[in-house]
């Protein structure tokens, strides 16, 4: 069964689905025409499906055995103008698909209708996720909570992401971390205001937000264990409304970036302990709050070799890149990866005579839509090497 070749049957098709997608860009949860449009694929093709997460879509193609395997896709775009002219430009001002989702969508799309040809010779289902919110909030933990991953139960999950810095043709896989988990913070030092002339009289929240800044960028420096990449930025730093007043609050905003579960742990607490010894020290008060967003993304050994081995299959061993790196970018795909086993790999989008280098979130950016069969090539072949190698259970 060959299926790129199957894709590439439907590859115009699917290019004027991604067109579609890319002209009318929708975000966060707010996906009404997307999701319609969605909507209208998998009825044609006679696929149920149910609504989930706030305009989530769980489809399923019922094979004839019992285990499920799940291929996510994300559906939202970003809150930016797009500055590439070119006749599927979008039409939202202030909306595009700058990080490849209506590339993800139409993907598993593809999927779906090649797939569901052959249903009666899947070893089992295939659910068909469609994420929303993945740029803010990640409507992945609702779509868990709402037991997507249930009835039936799914055993594993793939995901992909496009990466410009991959040739297109190719994939990027990596084993065990793939992405950092984050940590958004802010911090509110409150001291006691006054005349810029008479400091001896205030209480300086500049002054100790200086040294708070400044020794919590040891944490990772001199704390963590070098091997390990972490990131502590701080983004935002406010207050005071003139040269010579002294005011009675600073308000820090930044981001924590970690690898490990251990690592996230010990910085949160470390950035806490460090914040308020040195507040408190120089007679100033304070308030934390460390938020808890998108988990490290872990891919699963086992999932990684069928995933390879499907991909070598469909494109050849030269055109799989080993991936050695994580990177400090976070992922909702995270939040699948931590309830069963997952495999989320990149899919190259890259060719520098199309001007498809740009990088993601950028206005410029763009895909080479040969892509597009890459992905449901691979994605369709990894699908049944899982339900129907008896070996993968």
């Amino acid at each position: 069964m060959n299926f790129f070749e199957m894709a590439k049957e439907i590859q115009d098709e699917l290019i004027s689905i991604r067109r579609d997608f890319h002209m009318y860009p929708e975000l966060d949860f707010d996906l009404k025409r997307t999701v319609g449009q969605i909507k209208e694929v998998l009825e044609k093709e006679g696929i149920e499906y149910i609504e989930t997460s706030k305009n989530g879509i769980c489809g399923i193609i019922r094979g004839t055995g019992e285990r499920t395997i799940a291929i996510r896709a994300d559906m939202d775009a970003l809150p930016m103008d797009e500055k590439r002219n070119c006749e599927y430009s979008s039409k939202i001002e202030g909306r595009m698909h700058a990080c490849g989702h209506d590339v993800h969508t139409t993907v598993l799309l593809g999927v779906a209708k090649v797939l569901n040809k052959i249903k009666d010779k899947l070893n089992g289902n295939v659910k068909l996720l469609f994420e929303p919110a993945e740029e803010t909030t990640g409507g992945a933990i609702h779509m868990i909570q709402e037991e997507v991953l249930e009835n039936p139960k799914v055993d594993a999950v793939i995901g992909l992401h496009v990466e410009p810095n991959i040739q297109v043709g190719k994939i990027g896989i990596k084993r065990d971390v793939v992405n950092a988990a984050s940590n958004p913070f802010n911090i509110k030092i409150m001291g006691k205001g006054g005349h810029g002339a008479y400091p001896h009289s205030t209480i300086d929240p500049i002054a100790i937000s200086a040294n708070v800044i400044t020794a919590i960028q040891s944490i990772v420096s001199r704390e963590i264990q070098p091997t390990n990449p972490a990131v502590i930025t701080i983004g935002s730093i406010h207050g005071g409304t003139t040269q010579n007043i002294i005011p009675d609050e600073v308000k820090i905003s930044g981001i924590i970036r970690t690898m490990t579960l251990e690592d996230r742990e010990y910085t949160k607490r470390r950035i806490v302990e460090v914040t308020k010894g040195i507040v408190e020290s120089m007679r100033g008060s304070c308030e934390i709050d460390i938020q808890e967003s998108y988990p490290c993304l872990y891919n699963d050994d086992t999932m990684v070799d069928i995933l390879k081995n499907s991909a070598q299959n469909t494109l050849g061993s030269e055109n799989i890149v080993m991936l050695q790196k994580p990177t400090m970018g976070v992922e909702s795909f995270a939040y699948f990866s931590l309830q069963i086993p997952s495999v989320f790999y990149y899919l190259g989008t890259g060719n520098k005579e199309k001007d498809t280098m740009h990088p993601l979130h950028s206005s410029f950016f763009d895909v080479d839509e040969e892509c597009i069969p890459v992905g449901v090539a691979v994605n369709c072949e990894t699908v049944i090497n899982f339900l129907n190698n008896v070996n993968n259970g």
